[in-house]
């Protein structure tokens, strides 16, 4: 699968904290490899925009879309429960 970034996405990303950067690119990899890799805990976050939710680490999520063979990551942000 491919990834492609909103560019709200990018302007999130660059924002970051570095070990939190670090992290999501780590997630990242295993997005692209296997939806369903257990650290990611990804799940359908939003069924009428097909939103999907998946974990950086505890503190922190990134949302994203499938479309066709890519993953469109939408944003991320610190997890609204934290």
């Amino acid at each position: 699968m491919k990834i492609d970034y909103s560019s709200r996405a990018l302007e999130d990303l660059e924002n970051l904290p570095s070990d939190i950067k670090k992290a999501f690119f780590k997630q990242i990899v295993f997005l692209a490899g296997n939806l369903k890799h257990p650290s990611l805990h990804a799940k359908k976050y939003d069924e009428a925009d097909d939103i999907w939710q998946a974990r950086i680490n505890k503190g922190w999520r990134f949302y994203f879309n499938i479309t066709g063979d890519t993953y469109f990551i939408r944003n991320i942000i610190r997890h609204p429960k934290k």
